[in-house]
C-alpha cells in the first residue's frame, strides 16, 4: 500500500495557490499532517480522497492514478473532512445507514458493524436519539464512524479531534492505532499534541508547500541544541518576546518561566530536550 504525490498543485488564481509543486510518498501507517491554519492541509487532503482535483500533477495509489480513475480510491478510502455536516433529525444509526448506502456497503451484518463502531466511539446510549440534539463531539464521533464504515485501505481525517473531550481524544487515537497496521491513516492538525502521539511520520506545510518530513526523531534532531528555558521579570516577557523564538511561557508569581528556540547560548539559560512542537515551530518560523 503506497500513496505518491507527484509535483501535485491546486491554483485558484493567476496569484493565488493552494498548493504548489507538492510532493510526497506515503506508505502505511499514520501521517502527521502539521501547519497553520491556512497551510494547505485540507486542500491536500481533498484531493487525496478525491473531492477536489489537481491543477496540475498526479496522485498514484498502488501505481492507479486516481486524478484519471477516482472511482480505484473512493471504493477504498474513508474521510472526515473539516467541515463534516450530518442529517439532524436523522439518528446515529439511521444516518450510518445512509451513509453506507451510499458508499454501497451493505449486507447482513451491516447492523451489526454498525453497532460495534458506534460502540468503540462511546455512541451506543444515544444511537437512537436525534443527531441534531448531540454536542460538537457527539456529532464529531459519528463523523469518525461514517469515514471507517466501508473498511477503507486510506483513512483521511481534517482536524479529527475538534470538539473531543480529553478522554473522547484518547479513545480516538486508541481506534487509529489499531486501524494502521493494515491502513495508511491521514491525519492532519494544527495542533501538535494532536499528532505526537500518534504519528510514525510527520509532514510539516505552510502556504501550500512542505517544509518538512519524516519520522518525529528527524524533525526533532533539527532543533537539538537549540532550546532553552531561562527566568525572566514579568513585566520584560514582551521584549523578550520580540528579540527570541518563544515556545511558550509560564507566568509564576512576579517571574515568567520562558522556552524559547535559540541559535546561541544564552547567559542563565539552560539547554533542554527538544520536542516536536520545538520542532515545528522552527521549520515554520525560519521558512
Amino acid at each position: 500500500m503506497k500513496l505518491d504525490i507527484q509535483n501535485v498543485s491546486k491554483k485558484y488564481s493567476a496569484t493565488k495557490y493552494g498548493l504548489k509543486d507538492f510532493s510526497m510518498q506515503i506508505d502505511k501507517g499514520i501521517l502527521g499532517l502539521l501547519g497553520p491554519n491556512g497551510a494547505g492541509k485540507s486542500t491536500l487532503l481533498r484531493m487525496i480522497a478525491t473531492v477536489s482535483k489537481p491543477t496540475n500533477g498526479t496522485i498514484i495509489l498502488n501505481k492507479n492514478n486516481i486524478v484519471k480513475d477516482p472511482n480505484y480510491m473512493r471504493k477504498q478510502v474513508g474521510f472526515l473532512p473539516q467541515d463534516f455536516g450530518v442529517y439532524p433529525n436523522l439518528n446515529a444509526f439511521e444516518f450510518l445507514k445512509y451513509m453506507a448506502a451510499m458508499k454501497g456497503v451493505g449486507g447482513k451484518n451491516l447492523t451489526t458493524k454498525i453497532t460495534q463502531l458506534l460502540e468503540g466511539l462511546n455512541l451506543l446510549d444515544a444511537a437512537h436519539k436525534p443527531i441534531g440534539s448531540y454536542s460538537g463531539g457527539m456529532k464529531q464521533r459519528v463523523g469518525i464512524a461514517q469515514a471507517l464504515l466501508n473498511d477503507p485501505k486510506v483513512l483521511i481525517f481534517d482536524e479529527p479531534t475538534v470538539g473531543l473531550d480529553p478522554e473522547e481524544r484518547i479513545r480516538f487515537r486508541d481506534l487509529i492505532h489499531q486501524l494502521a497496521n493494515d491502513a495508511i491513516v491521514i491525519l492532519s492538525s494544527h495542533i501538535v499534541s494532536d499528532i505526537d502521539t500518534i504519528a510514525d511520520k510527520v509532514a510539516i506545510m505552510k502556504k501550500g508547500e512542505l517544509l518538512a518530513y519524516g519520522n518525529q526523531e528527524t524533525l526533532i534532531n533539527s532543533v537539538k541544541d537549540k532550546v532553552y528555558e531561562t527566568t525572566i521579570d514579568r513585566d520584560l516577557l514582551h521584549e523578550f518576546k520580540q528579540k527570541h523564538m518563544v515556545v511558550h511561557s509560564l507566568i509564576k508569581g512576579g517571574k515568567t518561566i520562558v522556552r524559547f528556540i535559540s541559535e546561541h547560548a544564552m547567559e542563565g539559560a539552560s539547554l533542554q530536550n527538544p520536542t516536536l512542537e520545538d520542532a515545528y515551530l522552527f521549520t515554520t518560523k525560519t521558512s
